[in-house]
């Protein structure tokens, strides 16, 4: 199992308690909790990939993904009245997948001979396409469009991987750097509450 391949598999689980800890927040039943699990952590490289034309879509290929955001949303359901404190921490793991899914979506354009605003910007929805499904679904107005440095930080992550891509530096150097990158600015993020202008 290569590195990128784990950190991909705990974003997953990350997202997914991300999604499940929204229903249950929002009150919803066992299946209303599982469906914004799986959702929040597979639904935005189902998209790429969809749009890419490379069905079936990764997380049918592989249905580890499905698995592990089942049983992560599954024990925020059962353990929904202990988890709160573990909303911090989830943050910091969300993190990582995200600068993971950023990463992977990008590659995979490129893969595809997207230019550079399409490779961003597959890199940009893998990362947030789920979560915007996410706060559909729970009625409430998508993360990325609200005051947090969160897409902002996928678009420098994959815009560096891009760039990165016409030089002579290694692909898996380069994706480390663009990973890195997303990660520092989200934590960064949330440690000193920046955020963007807002109207």
């Amino acid at each position: 199992m290569n590195m990128l391949y784990l950190l991909d598999l705990i974003g997953t689980a990350a997202f997914a308690a991300s999604g499940a800890w929204m229903g249950v927040r929002r009150h919803m039943d066992l299946f209303g909790v599982l469906v914004l699990g799986v959702v929040t952590a597979v639904g935005g490289g189902t998209l790429r990939d969809l749009l890419l034309g490379d069905v079936p879509p990764f997380c049918l290929q592989d249905e580890a993904y499905i698995y592990i955001a089942l049983a992560a949303a599954l024990v925020v359901f059962a353990r929904r009245e202990a988890f709160k404190a573990f909303e911090r921490p989830l943050l910091y793991l969300d993190a990582i997948g995200l600068g993971t899914f950023v990463v992977i979506g990008t590659t995979k354009a490129l893969d595809f001979h997207l230019g550079l605003l399409g490779a961003v910007l597959m890199g940009v929805m893998t990362g947030t396409a789920g979560g915007v499904v996410r706060d559909v679904l729970a009625n409430q107005v998508p993360l990325i469009l609200r005051r947090e440095i969160y897409a902002s930080a996928c678009i420098a992550g994959g815009l560096l991987l891009a760039l990165l891509n016409e030089t002579a530096v290694p692909r898996p150097v380069a994706a480390l750097i663009a990973a890195a990158t997303v990660i520092v600015i989200r934590l960064l993020a949330i440690r000193f509450d920046w955020s963007l202008p807002r109207s």
